[in-house]
């Protein structure tokens, strides 16, 4: 998740469907407003997740080796140069589940192609 302030935010997910699949999505938020995006379909119960940033533009990227990343959205935010930026669950419906991160990094450093992500 990169968060500006409460009404200007945007995360980067994998989450369990309305239709029963796993999908990378992600939601941009802007002056309070949300779109919600579906991304594609994953297979397994794991997905790596990357946010890139040049100046107020970001991308989301998502993989499913860890290796090779595909972006799932690309979209500017109004924000300073220091936002926040960390990891949530959460479950809005049901009981949610047992949630594990590992392998996160955080560098300080501009991508050269943010489309790519590297």
């Amino acid at each position: 998740m990169v968060m500006v302030d409460l009404k200007n935010w945007a995360k980067a997910c994998f989450e369990k469907t309305d239709f029963g699949t796993h999908a990378a999505v992600s939601v941009v938020t802007k002056n309070g407003e949300s779109d919600d995006a579906n991304g594609c379909n994953l297979d397994g119960n794991a997905a790596w997740l990357k946010v890139c940033r040049v100046d107020n533009t970001f991308s989301f990227h998502y993989s499913t080796d860890g290796e090779h990343f595909y972006m799932m959205r690309f979209f500017s935010l109004p924000a300073d140069k220091i936002v926040k930026v960390g990891l949530l669950a959460q479950a809005p419906v049901g009981n949610g589940g047992a949630r594990v991160y590992d392998d996160l990094t955080l560098e300080g450093r501009t991508v050269k192609n943010i489309r790519f992500g590297v």
